[in-house]
């Protein structure tokens, strides 16, 4: 049986040392590295099933680094910083990150949030061979990719499985918290604000494009997928 890889990035070596004996405790085999600039160019090469990614790292910092893995792949990230505000914390989820665990930690809780996240993802893989098709709308969640109009569109893949949420559970309303739990699979303390962000930001892709589907705004409530056909 193949091994899980977790990639830890985090300039603190006792952190790093203390995360990399728990998780192999645990089954998982682990990598660490210690620069932002590092983790870039060494990607692709680990191939890691999972990154933890400090915030604060030499070289890139871990938002720099989160952006530029989110626009070559979709693994899964849990960021981990000791900055705890709410807008750290949706800069994160913004950016593409899967989880976001304020330090100080207990590790048996990043085991659990990786355990959960690593579910997610496995428990994905049937729903991403699906595609969704709606008048001049593809979701592809095979390889990731959104067509509108005929036309690919570069899109995070938190913003995709969001659209791809409610677009699979058309004319359904669903409140900002339901879909946090739903699309980034945790109960997230805080400001839900980042929904709104997400769906600001796939409306912006194809505004004006059909008159047969709509991300609707339910005020108050939440929002939903409506087809007018």
């Amino acid at each position: 049986m193949v091994k899980e890889k977790i990639l830890i990035v985090d300039d603190d070596a006792n952190i790093c040392e203390l995360l990399r004996l728990y998780f192999e405790k645990e089954g998982y085999d682990t990598e660490i590295i210690n620069d932002g600039r590092e983790c870039i160019s060494k990607f692709q090469s680990i191939r890691p099933d999972m990154i933890l990614l400090d915030v604060m790292l030499p070289g890139l910092d871990g938002w720099q680094v989160c952006r530029k893995i989110r626009s070559m792949s979709s693994v899964p990230i849990i960021m981990i910083s000791a900055k705890g505000e709410t807008f750290d914390k949706c800069l994160g989820l913004e950016l593409g990150a899967d989880d976001y665990i304020v330090k100080p930690f207990e590790t048996k809780e990043v085991l659990a949030r990786v355990k959960a996240v690593l579910r997610r993802t496995n428990d994905g893989d049937s729903k991403a061979s699906k595609i969704l098709t709606y008048d001049k709308l593809v979701i592809n969640m095979t390889n990731y990719e959104l067509v509108v109009d005929g036309k690919v569109v570069n899109t995070p893949p938190k913003e995709l499985e969001l659209l791809y949420y409610l677009a699979s559970n058309p004319n359904k309303v669903f409140t900002r918290d339901q879909l946090l739990d739903k699309v980034w699979g945790f109960e997230y303390y805080g400001d839900s604000r980042t929904v709104d962000v997400h769906i600001k930001r796939l409306r912006e892709k194809f505004e004006g494009v059909s008159d047969k589907w709509e991300l609707k705004t339910i005020w108050s409530v939440g929002y939903k997928f409506e087809t007018k056909d």
